[in-house]
Formats: C-alpha cells, sequence, structure tokens
C-alpha cells in the first residue's frame, strides 16, 4: 500500500531537513490571508431582496469592505491581507455586523446556491454609479445575464487570498541556487496553482456545501442531472457535494473550449488575452456599443480577464484602469485567490478558523511537491476529477482519473493527508499549539466518514427537517440574530459610517474626473496595448 500511496502523489521539491536548518519555516508566521465573502439579501419571507444597496453601506464602487457583486442584492464583504487569521475572523464579523445592523428588517442568506426566486428577470444587475468605470461594471454584468443569465450570477461562494512573506522565498531560492526574482516567484505561485489544480477536488469533498438547491434555479433548463425531491421545492443528488461548482453553476459551454495554460506565467496572460480578442459566434447578437446601447463590452469570447471562471486565479493588485493580465505582465504574481469553497452555512460569517488552518497547509503542500508541467490530457483529468467530486464526491468506491488510471479517491485522499502532515508538523513549530496537525486530522476524519463533511451534514439537515428554502430562511434569522449580538473588534459603527462616507466622496471625485464619453473609454480601455516586461 506504501508504495502505492507514494504513486497518487509527486515527491518534494525541497528538503524539508535543509529548510528547518535555515528557519525558513520560522518565516510562515509571516503568511497573509484576507477573505472575500459573497451572500445575497434576503426579506422575512425569505424572497430575494429587490431593494436597492442600502445607502448605510457605502458606495458599492469604492468602500474598502462592502461592496455588491453581480447583483444590487448580492453583498461582498472583504477583508485586508493579515498574517492572524483571528484578525481575519474578527475583521469578517465586524463587517457583518454593522452591515446586519443597518439593512433594517432584511436578512443574510446563509447558503451558496440563492434562495427561492421565481423570475431570473427580476434580479437587479448592481449600480454603481455614473462614472465611466461605474457604468463600465454594469455594462459587464449585462454581458454575463445574456451570456449565462442572471440564475447563475447570485450563486455566493468564499474566495480565500494567500500570499507567501518575501522571506520565505529567499530560504527556497537559496536551496535552489537561485536569485529570488519576482520572475521566479511567480514560477513557484504557478507551480502551487498547477498542483492546486490536481487536487482541489478535495476541496469541495471537505468543504462543499451545497449538495440541494431550489427547485426556481433549474426551471426551465436543460440540466441531465437525476435529482430527488425533497418537500415541495428541493432538488438533491444523494451524493453531491458542491453544485455550486458544477455545471450547473460557474461554467459556460463557451469556456468550456479554453484551454487556459498554468505552466507558465507568460502562456496563461497570452492565452487570456487572446480570449478577450477572439470573436465568438455565440455572442454576436449581443450589442456591444452600436448606437451606445452596450448589452455587454465586446463580442469576444471573454469581454474581460474576470469573465474566466476558474477555482484559482493567480492575481497581482491592479492600478486604475489597469488590466488583470497587464498587472501579472508587469509585476508578475502577488497572490493567489481560491475560488473553490462553498459558504459555509455552520458559520454565520461563512467561513471558520479551522477551514482556513487547513488551507494554509493544502496550499503549502502544493508549494513543496514537485508540479509537472500540464499537457491537454493532464489538464482535461483535473476538470473531470472536479466534475466527478462534486456531482457524486460522498459516492462509496467514487474512483478518479490520475494519468490515464482509475484510481480510488479514498486511496488518492490518504496519499495527500501523509503530506499535509508532514507539512502540518513542521508548520506547527511556529506557534505553541498543533493548530495545524490538529485541522489535517479533523479533515481527515471527513475523508474516513463522508458523513462528517459539509455536504452531508446540510443534506441530513435537509432531510429532517425540511425544505432548502425553510431551512435556510430560519437559519439566516438565527444568524441575524448572533450577529447582532456581536461585538465590534476593530471597527466600531462610527468608523464604518465614516467610511460609507469616504466612499461616497471618492465615487463623486471619479464621477467629476471624467473627461470623455463613455463610448470613448471602453473604445481606448480595449485599444490600449497589452503591457510586457520590461516597458
Amino acid at each position: 500500500m506504501e508504495s502505492t500511496l507514494r504513486q497518487l502523489t509527486h515527491d518534494l521539491s525541497y528538503d524539508f531537513e535543509a529548510l528547518k536548518s535555515s528557519s525558513a519555516f520560522s518565516a510562515l508566521s509571516g503568511i497573509k490571508r484576507g477573505v472575500e465573502r459573497e451572500c445575497l439579501r434576503i426579506n422575512p419571507t425569505g424572497m430575494l431582496a429587490m431593494t436597492p444597496h442600502p445607502k448605510a453601506l457605502g458606495a458599492a464602487l469604492t468602500h474598502e469592505s462592502i461592496t455588491t457583486d453581480y447583483s444590487e442584492s448580492l453583498l461582498e464583504f472583504i477583508t485586508p491581507p493579515e498574517s492572524d487569521v483571528n484578525t481575519t475572523l474578527a475583521q469578517l464579523e465586524d463587517v457583518h455586523k454593522f452591515t446586519i445592523d443597518n439593512i433594517g428588517d432584511e436578512r443574510l442568506w446563509p447558503l451558496s446556491m440563492p434562495c427561492f426566486i421565481e423570475n431570473a428577470q427580476d434580479i437587479p444587475i448592481a449600480y454603481f454609479g455614473e462614472s465611466n468605470v461605474g457604468k463600465m461594471k454594469k455594462a459587464y454584468r449585462m454581458g454575463l445575464r445574456n451570456r449565462y443569465g442572471s440564475m447563475m450570477q447570485v450563486i455566493s461562494g468564499v474566495h480565500f487570498n494567500f500570499s507567501v512573506p518575501d522571506t520565505f522565498w529567499q530560504h527556497l531560492a537559496t536551496q535552489k541556487g537561485v536569485q529570488a526574482s519576482q520572475e521566479w516567484v511567480s514560477e513557484q505561485y504557478f507551480a502551487l496553482i498547477r498542483n492546486y489544480r490536481r487536487s482541489c477536488w478535495l476541496i469541495p469533498y471537505l468543504f462543499g456545501a451545497s449538495p440541494a438547491l431550489c427547485k426556481s434555479f433549474v426551471e426551465g433548463r436543460e440540466h441531465g442531472l437525476d435529482f430527488k425531491q425533497l418537500g415541495r421545492g428541493t432538488l438533491y443528488l444523494p451524493y453531491a457535494t458542491s453544485l455550486r461548482m458544477s455545471g450547473l453553476g460557474y461554467t459556460s459551454n463557451e469556456q468550456s473550449s479554453l484551454r487556459i495554460c498554468y505552466n507558465s506565467i507568460d502562456t496563461y496572460v497570452r492565452l487570456l488575452r487572446e480570449a478577450m480578442y477572439s470573436p465568438s459566434k455565440n455572442y454576436a447578437g449581443f450589442a456591444a456599443g452600436e448606437g451606445g446601447d452596450y448589452q455587454q463590452l465586446s463580442k469576444n469570447v471573454l469581454q474581460i480577464e474576470n469573465e474566466f471562471y476558474s477555482p484559482i486565479r493567480p492575481k497581482q493588485p491592479t492600478a486604475s484602469g489597469e488590466k488583470p493580465t497587464d498587472a501579472l505582465a508587469l509585476r508578475g504574481v502577488s497572490y493567489i485567490e481560491i475560488r473553490a469553497l462553498d459558504v459555509n452555512p455552520f458559520s454565520p460569517v461563512g467561513i471558520d478558523k479551522e477551514q482556513m488552518h487547513f488551507l494554509d497547509v493544502f496550499l503549502m503542500a502544493c508549494l513543496l511537491t514537485e508540479s509537472p508541467k500540464f499537457d491537454a490530457e493532464r489538464y482535461k483529468e483535473t476538470e473531470v476529477n472536479l466534475n466527478r467530486v462534486v456531482l457524486e464526491g460522498r459516492k462509496p468506491g467514487l474512483t478518479l482519473l490520475q494519468n490515464e488510471q482509475e484510481v480510488a479517491m479514498r486511496d488518492w485522499a490518504e496519499a495527500l493527508f501523509a503530506r499535509y502532515a508532514e507539512v502540518a508538523a513542521i508548520m506547527d513549530e511556529n506557534y505553541d499549539d498543533n493548530r495545524y496537525s490538529e485541522a489535517v486530522k479533523r479533515e481527515w476524519l471527513k475523508v474516513q466518514d463522508p458523513d462528517l463533511t459539509f455536504s452531508a451534514r446540510w443534506l441530513n439537515k435537509l432531510l429532517a427537517e425540511g425544505d432548502n428554502a425553510v431551512v435556510g430562511r430560519e437559519l439566516a434569522e438565527n444568524y441575524r440574530q448572533r450577529i447582532g449580538d456581536f461585538n465590534y473588534h476593530f471597527k466600531s459603527a462610527e468608523d464604518f459610517d465614516a467610511e460609507a462616507e469616504r466612499s461616497f466622496a471618492a465615487q463623486r471625485e471619479i464621477e467629476a474626473s471624467d473627461k470623455v464619453s463613455f463610448s470613448e473609454f471602453i473604445t481606448d480601455y480595449f485599444a490600449r496595448e497589452p503591457a510586457k516586461k520590461n516597458a
């Protein structure tokens, strides 16, 4: 068995003992994380709130910690990068409390798949003001509605942003005998991304929490899934983990033909740019500025880079008006964004500390393990495996593809967890506890007993208590009361009030600074020459 398990993971690409002796792992206390949590506003009956973005929450265009995603009803809470998990959770609690205290009798929907929505056309698209930037955001969302439908755009998720401190990169570079240049760091992040893609099926298995959905979500849609019905309006798959990550959620036929390459930053940037400037027959019928009518930003495969749905993204903060691919080309990868997390319905803020500890280990193991380049077949296997797990991850005897061979998911998970335990033990040396080792042990129990996974726990709750809509509404009310009782940690209500005022002032300043028409602004945005390194 031991030799079989070794075959399921690559060797370590770094010498752990050498890194320990160089004090490299002590630098990992400087890992930084940030969270972006999405959630719908609902009214007391459990229906989507149709009210505008509450004024007390500030301007969605410019607020630092509260914005909207696709819909005016879809809030997004953002925490800055921090090296202390407790700080991140406290910041999330602060923004949740202020929001609950300032949305009247509305609640926050606690699930990834949306509440009951009778008519997708009623979903209000987010409004970001009258600046060219604000209008561009709205036109982009119009394009998403026309291309994929509004229902897909009101799914909620949690994004986990992760970066490794410079001092750790320096230790790794020294072991490899290279300079810790930004180009080399970007290569390491892309190696991490490839290993993440290989094993990211484990994330929805452990943390997927959307095995069921409201019937209204698939009304009139072809899906080919053998749903079971629960109560009046709930559909579920018995072994599903994350319908959010399935073909019902963040996927599209047009994008399925893309083969974005993660072998290097240059090919990744080039292929994304090609998709942005390649015409699509499927989208040619929607206006893209003709006569001032913007039903989408362009008629190309991607309107902008952010339209590419992926369970992970390399990221570099952008300057005003800068394309994400230009930021990557010029300054390399600064951090990665994990996008495969469902909202955790067992936490009032959508994620918990134990998840973050495990993600730290998971990502560091991806970084420290050899990461061969992808060919088309190996990349395709990562997509096949992810799809199998999101639809039937808890099915007894489930197998996954590895190098064209069917392997038992349980065996592959066992091999991965052996590596995680090794990484966790070293990471724990920075602390006076076993937080990382305990996180690994806790998640391993879910592999041994699928009923401990989030998806099983949520489905069993529904089977015992009733419809998704009813149980979700009751949980939203429960969390509304719990969040209302939170104490502020880092910001007071007055601080949030002041931040809202600053955001409105910043939006007014942006609107006043526009010097060209919206059509000229969009033409200029897409006409700019792509940025190049050392340009």
